[in-house]
C-alpha cells in the first residue's frame, strides 16, 4: 500500500510539471528554445514607433528546425522620405535537446533582424540583432496555464563597427493567465552596447527591460501590446516605447 501511495504521488508531481504543448518560439524581442512544429508556418507584423514596420515569415521544416526571413522599414508609415532596411534578414533555429522533467530545452539559432533605425555609418540597428545565440527554456504547468523561464547567450557578429563586440545575455518569462491571455517579460542586458561608440547610441540605462500582454483571441491569431525599454535613459528619450505585434500561425 505504501509503495502504491508513493507511485501515485510521483505520478501527480510529473503531471504538474509536464508540459502538454510547445512553448512560444519568441517572447518580445528574444527567443525561447521552442520551435515551430513541422508543417506549420507563422507570419508576424511588428508595428514600431515612428511608423516602423517589420514583416516576418517562418516555417517549421521539421519538429526541430525552423527557417524564416524578415524585412521592413523604420518609417514605413508617415510623411517623411521612405527608408528601407539595407537587406532582408534571416532567422534560423534548431532544437538540440528536448525539454525533460529535470532539464531545460536547448536550441541554437541565428537572427540578424535588429529593431529601430538602421545607422549606415556604424552598420547596425538601433537595437542590435541577436546574431548567433543559444537559448534554454523550462516550462511548468500551473492551475492557470503554462509558465516558462528562458535564458540565453548571443553574439551580434554583423554589428561590430561600433567597437563593441562583446557577447550578450538575455532572460525572460511567460505566464499564462488563461488560454487567451499571457504576460511576457524579458531583459536584454545589452552588454554589446557599453563600448565608447556603442554607448552613444544606447537609449537604455543598463539594458532593455520589456513587458508585453499577448491576447490569443482565436487559436491561430495573436495580438501583442509591447512596452519596451522600461529602463529608458531620460537624457536620450522622453519615454519608453509602445509597439504592437500581430502573429498568425497556420499549417500547410
Amino acid at each position: 500500500m505504501k509503495r502504491q501511495i508513493i507511485t501515485l504521488f510521483i505520478a501527480m508531481i510529473c503531471s504538474i510539471n509536464a508540459q502538454e504543448y510547445p512553448p512560444p518560439t519568441d517572447l518580445i524581442s528574444v527567443p525561447t528554445a521552442g520551435t515551430l512544429m513541422r508543417g506549420s508556418f507563422s507570419m508576424d507584423m511588428r508595428i514600431q514607433d515612428e511608423g516602423g514596420l517589420v514583416l516576418g515569415l517562418s516555417a517549421g521544416i521539421t519538429d526541430r528546425f525552423q527557417f524564416g526571413m524578415s524585412f521592413g522599414s523604420p518609417n514605413l508609415i508617415g510623411d517623411e522620405k521612405l527608408e528601407w532596411y539595407p537587406r532582408p534578414e534571416a532567422k534560423l533555429k534548431y532544437l538540440i535537446l528536448d525539454e525533460s522533467l529535470s532539464m531545460p530545452a536547448l536550441s541554437l539559432g541565428l537572427n540578424t533582424q535588429g529593431l529601430g533605425d538602421y545607422v549606415d555609418t556604424l552598420q547596425r540597428y538601433e537595437i542590435k540583432a541577436l546574431g548567433l545565440y543559444g537559448a534554454l527554456s523550462k516550462n511548468w504547468k500551473s492551475p492557470l496555464g503554462n509558465i516558462g523561464l528562458h535564458t540565453g547567450l548571443n553574439y551580434s557578429f554583423l554589428e561590430t563597427e561600433d567597437g563593441d563586440n562583446d557577447p550578450n545575455l538575455f532572460f525572460g518569462m511567460d505566464v499564462e493567465f488563461n488560454p487567451e491571455f499571457s504576460f511576457l517579460l524579458e531583459y536584454n542586458s545589452a552588454l554589446n552596447e557599453n563600448g565608447m561608440t556603442a554607448r552613444t547610441m544606447s537609449v537604455s540605462k543598463g539594458g532593455y527591460l520589456n513587458a508585453a500582454l499577448r491576447w490569443s483571441f482565436v487559436e491561430s491569431l495573436h495580438l501583442e501590446l509591447h512596452l519596451n525599454n522600461l529602463l529608458f535613459d531620460d537624457e536620450e528619450v522622453d519615454y519608453f516605447k509602445r509597439e504592437l505585434k500581430i502573429t498568425y500561425i497556420e499549417y500547410f
